[in-house]
């Protein structure tokens, strides 16, 4: 049966390698993007019947219903959504404006969220639907110079393991995709922003941190091909997972993280038990 997707974020990295894959299997698809002229250039071989490129600013809630309202009036119907616009801003919290912190949860977590919104009352009245939500391995950790990235994905990572159990009865499957170091330009000054002002107590530790990131750019071990195919190899099979970490690294990242949460756990155990009420 042809599907149709609905893809945020879809002119570049992931976003269009999803688009492809999705082109690829013969399936229909509404790219969205900031320029959908981008996405028409890259993609517009494929046709209307199976390309639907809209703009979208998943930070304007406007846009959002419109843009699910007019894939319905085009396709009839959404089977996937994957929401993958997104951005990344680092630094130090105390170097960071609130209004920068706002614009960052307006795209990471409440412009998904006003997508997901739109798109779930015809999953739930069509009794099926898949919904990927890309996250990040910064959504597993909380590290240095990420407060508001890493705040933004574990924002990203609650949000689709509720909404799991909410639309389970539906059968709509929700997973959380969060990928390691994937090879796009995620690191480039176009799509990273760090944050201006700049303490001197910091600068030792952030200009390190910016070093690494800088070392990994267009040299990360993901494919982020193959990642499209395994998203609609996962739009597919009967039980998906709600949590999916993809790449090497990511699986070595998760596995670090359980083992060093379950030690933490047992280290305090006696601790954490000792608040039980004595009645």
């Amino acid at each position: 049966m042809t599907k149709t997707w609905f893809v945020t974020g879809a002119a570049r990295g992931i976003g269009a390698a999803i688009v492809k894959a999705v082109l690829d299997a013969g399936d229909r698809v509404v790219a969205t993007g900031r320029d959908p002229r981008k996405i028409e250039q890259a993609f517009g071989g494929a046709g209307s019947d199976r390309l639907l490129a809209l703009p979208l600013d998943v930070s304007q809630e406007a846009q959002a219903r419109s843009a699910v309202n007019a894939a319905v009036e085009r396709f009839g119907r959404i089977d996937v959504l994957v929401n993958n616009a997104a951005y990344a801003h680092l630094g130090v919290f105390e170097e960071s404006p609130l209004d920068e912190v706002r614009r960052q949860l307006d795209t990471n977590v409440f412009g998904l969220m006003a997508v997901t919104q739109a798109v779930i009352p015809g999953m739930r009245r069509q009794r099926s639907g898949r919904i990927f939500n890309i996250s990040s391995i910064a959504g597993l950790k909380g590290g240095f110079g990420g407060s508001l990235y890493n705040t933004s994905k574990f924002a990203v990572e609650g949000f689709s393991q509720c909404i799991a159990e909410e639309l389970a009865p539906f059968g709509v499957h929700v997973t959380v995709v969060s990928p390691g170091f994937f090879r796009t330009d995620f690191l480039d000054a176009s799509s990273v922003k760090y944050s201006g002002s700049a303490i001197g107590d910091y600068a030792k530790m952030m200009a390190d941190f910016r070093a690494f990131l800088d070392d990994r750019n267009h040299k990360q071990v993901g494919d982020p091909a193959k990642l499209a195919g395994v998203i609609l190899h996962l739009a597919r099979v009967e039980e998906p997972p709600v949590s999916f970490v993809a790449g090497s690294d990511a699986v070595a990242f998760a596995t670090g993280v359980i083992e060093r949460q379950k030690a933490e756990l047992d280290s305090w155990r006696d601790l954490s038990v000792s608040t039980d009420g004595d009645w």
